[in-house]
């Protein structure tokens, strides 16, 4: 009896030791391949990332981008245990965007989670797949054009809103431009009016802000990963406060168009107008809710989740961009003035709105947007997690490892575009992009995780500023070399973009 007990003892303390060497084993092989690659000085336990922890909000981004500058186009650094690749050139990120396979977001968007949840921006595997199928048709060319009134109507408004800027000393033009985007995104993603722009839902825009900038402190900040110390810290609990609004405000909302829904007309198949702002014209939302109703695809959950998606990337990512191209024409008083012929063809002279047809016509304009997402993608980094082992350039990164794929350092390869730092929006002639590499220009990332609302946004962004420079001529005050961006989730400038606005 006692040799059995000896022998059950020595396979208990044996099977633990054989996991542990196993282990041990797996992770000498994981840390050799990912030294092999470059990467700046680590100290052990805590990595590279006590870079951070010191870092002002408005310092970290300049910080990263110098470290990126002296390694890219590939190096490695640690958070902790975890080992993070950082890819920047396009034959690298092709591997990776170009995959069905490597298509799980990094360890990052799980702070996001809270917020987001499992939507089309943070999802993975199943569930991603069969809400990217469902959601992909409802940006249909036709659909596109039944928005562009509204990006016209609030685009007016928008116009209106800054007469009273014109001729002053300057402003910050970037809340006129987010409170406009969001009246866009509600009233196409969701079938309601907020009228953001007379002052409505200045809340649920602050929340947005300050939850973006915690998710990014919780990311550089190790001590707070553990949901029981950060929901007990001063950021944790005004993060869940902020939920509170945000969830607040969709959720409302959701109920209201569930209750439309309801009363649709059985002739028309269209939601009828109760009272709350509802039009004929089918929103994101709407489309969600018969998918709902049809196939059971979708529990109210699920729709939440991707309404908070939509109306995050829809009116943040848009805001950057619209703002970026304002602050380059404002310096290119030549680009801006051919902007402004382009649309004088177009229009006339005329004060009407833009109908799809003149916003595909707006080439030039198109090609400064362009230019503007080159210099300054709304989303400058995407981050991936490694499910198997891959090949990049001279190197194998190994399964579990995180990837951080640089947009902001990719579009400024000068192999790629000469003086890469410089803004030219005739770096989208056709001549010049036919033999560019196709991931050398990624704004909207790319393959089977691109954006889906990419066309959605490069529309709004032409009708907003083609109705800014139909009516004003733009300065930009802030140098660019001063303008401090903050590497959160969308990359936005520190402290907005200063103009002045005259009259045409």
């Amino acid at each position: 009896m006692d040799l059995v007990a000896l022998l059950i003892t020595l396979v208990l303390m044996a099977y633990p030791a054989v996991l542990l060497m196993n282990w041990a084993r797996r992770r000498s092989r994981f840390s050799m391949l990912i030294d092999k690659i470059p990467g700046p000085w680590a100290l052990p336990l805590v990595g590279t990332a006590f870079h951070l922890f010191t870092q002002p909000r408005d310092e970290i981004f300049k910080f990263v981008d110098g470290m990126s500058r002296s390694y890219l186009p590939i190096f490695r650094t640690w958070a902790g245990p975890t080992a993070e690749v950082h890819l920047a050139h396009p034959k690298h990120i092709e591997v990776i965007m170009n995959s069905s396979v490597h298509i799980e977001k990094s360890s990052f968007y799980d702070f996001l989670h809270p917020w987001l949840g499992e939507g089309l921006l943070t999802s993975t595997g199943r569930k991603w797949h069969s809400h990217r199928k469902l959601i992909t048709p409802t940006f249909h060319f036709k659909i596109l054009e039944s928005f562009t009134e509204v990006f016209a109507e609030k685009s007016h408004i928008l116009v209106q809103k800054l007469k009273k800027e014109v001729n002053g000393k300057g402003f910050n033009i970037y809340p006129y431009i987010t409170h406009c985007a969001l009246d866009i995104i509600c009233e196409t993603a969701m079938g309601t009016t907020i009228n953001a722009q007379d002052g409505g839902e200045s809340e649920y825009v602050s929340a947005v802000y300050e939850t973006s900038e915690v998710s990014l402190n919780r990311a550089v900040r190790p001590w707070l990963y553990p949901d029981f110390i950060f929901y007990r810290s001063s950021v944790g609990k005004k993060f869940k406060k902020n939920l509170n609004i945000l969830h607040g405000f969709t959720n409302k909302i959701i109920q209201e168009r569930k209750m439309a829904f309801s009363k649709k007309s059985p002739e028309t198949n269209a939601p009828v107008n109760d009272g709350i702002g509802i039009k004929k014209r089918m929103a994101f939302l709407d489309l969600l809710l018969e998918a709902s109703d049809d196939g059971k695809l979708l529990s109210d959950v699920d729709i939440r989740e991707e309404v908070d998606t939509f109306m995050f990337e829809g009116h943040d990512t848009t805001s950057a961009g619209i703002c970026y191209a304002l602050l380059l024409l404002g310096h290119h008083p030549d680009v801006q003035e051919k902007v402004f012929q382009e649309l004088n063809e177009i229009f006339q002279g005329s004060d009407r709105h833009p109908t799809m047809k003149d916003l595909q016509e707006m080439k030039y304009l198109e090609r400064v947007i362009k230019e503007t997402l080159r210099l300054y993608p709304s989303v400058p980094f995407i981050g991936r997690t490694l499910q198997e082992d891959v090949k990049i350039g001279d190197y194998t990164v190994p399964a579990g490892c995180t990837l951080w794929i640089h947009i902001y350092h990719t579009h400024r390869l000068p192999e790629y575009y000469p003086n890469p730092d410089q803004f030219d929006p005739d770096n989208f002639l056709p001549d010049r992009t036919m033999g560019r590499h196709p991931y050398a220009y990624v704004p909207f990332s790319a393959g089977p995780r691109n954006c889906v609302g990419q066309k959605f946004a490069m529309f709004e962004e032409k009708t907003i500023l083609s109705s800014i420079l139909r009516n004003y001529k733009v300065k930009s005050l802030d140098k660019i070399d001063d303008i401090k961006l903050l590497m959160e989730l969308v990359l936005r400038p520190a402290h907005g973009i200063n103009v002045t606005l005259e009259a045409r």
